[in-house]
């Protein structure tokens, strides 16, 4: 029973600069796919919409046991943060070459669905490139390390 998917593809594609944690609306059946770890991240990104935060492009799959009720695999689905926070979020998003890509999907201590939002500047290629040339080196130092 998976509970916390992360989006290793956006930490490539993107610098990190900071972290934020928002409630998600979502479906019972969405809920119950989520527990079962059926959730991807490819093409999904956040936006602004009249003042609200929605992210556009994240697929759950939809639930095996589902009725007629099932959900719709992939929807846009508004995302629960305090005014303040979205008056930041949106003031920040304005600076050139920044955006707000979905970083995770986790259940907390109360059993609610959240998902880790992170304001992120995009990678070049060559950054990508010393991305992985790091990775790889920490792979062989923590082998040597053995």
């Amino acid at each position: 029973m998976a509970t916390e998917m992360n989006n290793r593809q956006a930490y490539y594609n993107y610098y990190i600069e900071d972290k934020y944690v928002a409630g998600i609306v979502l479906l019972g059946t969405e809920v119950k796919s989520i527990r079962d770890g059926k959730v991807s991240f490819n093409d999904a990104f956040c936006l602004f919409d009249d003042g609200e935060l929605w992210v556009r492009g994240l697929y759950i799959a939809e639930y095996s046991h589902g009725s007629a009720n099932n959900h719709i695999a992939v929807h846009d689905r508004k995302l629960l943060m305090t005014k303040r926070e979205l008056s930041r979020l949106e003031t920040k998003l304005k600076e050139k070459g920044l955006t707000i890509v979905p970083l995770r999907v986790f259940m907390n201590e109360k059993n609610l669905v959240k998902l880790e939002i992170g304001l992120g500047r995009g990678k070049k290629v060559h950054d990508k490139r010393e991305t992985i040339k790091n990775r790889d080196i920490d792979k062989e130092i923590k082998r040597h390390l053995k």
